[in-house]
């Protein structure tokens, strides 16, 4: 019997929380679109540009910390990228030039989260056998919490204190506070002494260091096909976290409530988080994956649908809920079919598929919506995406190596 709790949790907690403040900090993005957008007498496609390079900068840059966290472990890597994000907030509120905003936010925030996010989760992996896609969720729910917390926290602020003081505010908070939370992530149990799930460490139960290696995994049809559905399920993804804020005040509504519609949308991804990655253990995490393309597709649909508050809260819950189950359920999907051994690695590559639907998805929606003055075919095309996204994965995803492979 164990004296203490398993420390597997204590990292689980370090993540939520790291990606709770990363997260958090860069989906506070949609309520300094309008302010930018005056200062800087800029379109709303190009102020949109600034998110779009951040996500595909933390999304891309997994492809590097990732590696890295296999060689070096996760923690320095946490930290570090704690460290950018609060930099990059705070070098935003000194811009002067939109350009400048996209060095600071789109490089500063996306590195930091980029040298974070991948790690931590690659460490979370390791940590859980049977309950992987409940501690997966647990742990990406920081993101779910942050997207709750955050962006009606940055309104107020923008309201009180103008949209460079709450830059400098939030980057300065997120700096302090992430480098310690980081501090505890752990990024294999064998460092404690332990297997994954609890198990002590004995003679006779030595720890396999498990799975492919990460050129065996690229080229697997397995691979292929997350990979691709990845992408077109991004492309729809993060359209509304830029776009749904000014949505909501061209429809008349006010930015307090309409920034709280980002919320709605954390509120539903940590239920998602919480509760969808359990089902996913027992429903079969592969499988589950179709699940939470198609539930963004009809979430976006109803978006298409809704000209009043009432219709966009309920499009943000349904969203968030499908969109954190497909964040929950993905790195442990990876690790169900490649392995623990280049997790974080393979979930790096895996993520730039996302990191160019990021790039393409919010900006390209920004010049439709430029051109046409209407959101409904960005709208469509993300409800479209989704659609694809889900039929890459009709089929269950069997496992693409033989059981001796992964030893």
């Amino acid at each position: 019997m164990q004296a203490r709790l398993f420390y597997g949790w204590i990292v689980v907690a370090a993540a939520f929380a790291v990606t709770f403040i990363g997260f958090g900090c860069a989906y506070t993005f949609s309520a300094f679109v309008q302010p930018l957008q005056r200062d800087f007498d800029a379109s709303r496609g190009s102020v949109a540009l600034a998110f779009s390079l951040s996500g595909f900068v933390y999304f891309g840059f997994g492809l590097v910390s990732g590696r890295l966290a296999d060689r070096w472990g996760a923690r320095p890597l946490a930290m570090l990228g704690m460290l950018l994000v609060g930099s990059g907030l705070a070098l935003a509120s000194l811009a002067r030039t939109l350009f400048e905003v996209y060095l600071a936010y789109g490089l500063g925030v996306g590195l930091g989260i980029g040298c974070a996010y991948v790690p931590v989760l690659g460490a979370v992996q390791r940590w859980f056998d049977r309950q992987r896609g409940l501690a997966s969720g647990l742990a990406v729910a920081g993101i779910g919490v942050g997207t709750l917390v955050m962006p009606p926290l940055a309104a107020t602020l923008v309201e009180l204190i103008g949209w460079r003081a709450a830059y400098l505010t939030i980057g300065l908070g997120a700096a302090v506070l992430g480098i310690a939370v980081a501090s505890l992530i752990v990024s294999d149990p064998r460092e404690r002494g332990l297997h994954p799930d609890g198990i002590s460490r004995s003679p006779e139960h030595a720890p396999a260091a498990d799975g492919v290696s990460l050129l065996e995994a690229v080229r697997s049809r397995a691979f292929t096909q997350l990979y691709i559905g990845c992408f077109m399920g991004s492309l729809g993804a993060f359209v509304p976290f830029v776009h749904l804020v000014p949505y909501a005040q061209d429809l008349g509504i006010d930015r307090g409530p309409a920034a709280a519609l980002i919320g709605a949308i954390g509120a539903g991804s940590t239920v998602g988080r919480f509760f969808l990655g359990g089902a996913a253990d027992r429903m079969g995490r592969p499988q589950f994956l179709r699940i939470t393309y198609l539930g963004m597709m009809l979430a976006m649909l109803l978006w298409a649908v809704s000209g009043s508050l009432p219709g966009l809260v309920a499009f943000a819950v349904l969203l968030g809920l499908f969109y954190g189950a497909w964040v929950a359920v993905l790195p442990a999907v990876v690790t169900d079919l490649f392995g623990r051994r280049n997790v974080s690695a393979i979930i790096g590559v895996l993520y730039t598929s996302v990191a160019v639907g990021t790039l393409i998805g919010p900006a390209t929606a920004g010049v439709l919506f430029d051109m046409t003055s209407s959101y409904l075919w960005p709208i469509l095309a993300s409800a479209a995406a989704n659609l694809v996204a889900g039929l890459m994965t009709r089929a269950p995803v069997s496992h693409p190596f033989p059981t001796g492979a992964l030893r």
